[in-house]
């Protein structure tokens, strides 16, 4: 079994807070409205979307797996930070033993802000290693969250 970790940054042209609020906290709401060809549906499985919830999301068959359910182990709303681990779905126990995300929105110069991800798995044996995947996958979900809030300024602000 080998263990990994990817990084990824994304510069962005909305602010960390904006960002972070619909990106991250609100995305169980808004990624099937602004990403229904990857996004069927989501929800919170459980807990209020605070530390410890769990929340489902459900793809379409644009993506190698139906679902993931991933619980938020940690958040800090006041630096824009959050790690998530994965519980169900998503490869986990046929590609990966664990995985875990941690996102940081770090605001820019410019107004807007760079969203730092590092992702730390244990690959099954045998399974190749998709992180490229996965780090595309991290910048169209924060390009379409840019998107959007730059076509809607005054949501989630």
């Amino acid at each position: 079994m080998s263990s990994g970790t990817w990084s990824r940054e994304v510069e962005c042209l909305v602010s960390a807070g904006r960002l972070f609020k619909a990106a991250i906290l609100d995305w169980h709401n808004l990624g099937p409205e602004i990403a229904p060809g990857v996004i069927v549906r989501a929800n919170l499985v459980s807990g209020d979307g605070g530390v410890g919830s769990i929340r489902e999301l459900n793809f379409t068959s644009s993506l190698p797996f139906s679902y993931v359910k991933e619980r938020l182990d940690f958040i800090d709303h006041d630096k824009f930070e959050v790690k998530q681990t994965l519980v169900e779905g998503g490869g986990l126990g046929k590609m990966f033993e664990s995985a875990t995300t941690h996102f940081k929105f770090e605001p820019s110069s410019n107004g807007g802000c760079v969203v730092k991800v590092t992702a730390t798995y244990k690959i099954l044996p045998g399974v190749a290693d998709e992180s490229a995947k996965a780090k595309e996958g991290i910048t169209n979900h924060m390009k379409a969250a840019e998107a959007y809030l730059l076509a809607n300024p005054t949501a989630y602000v």
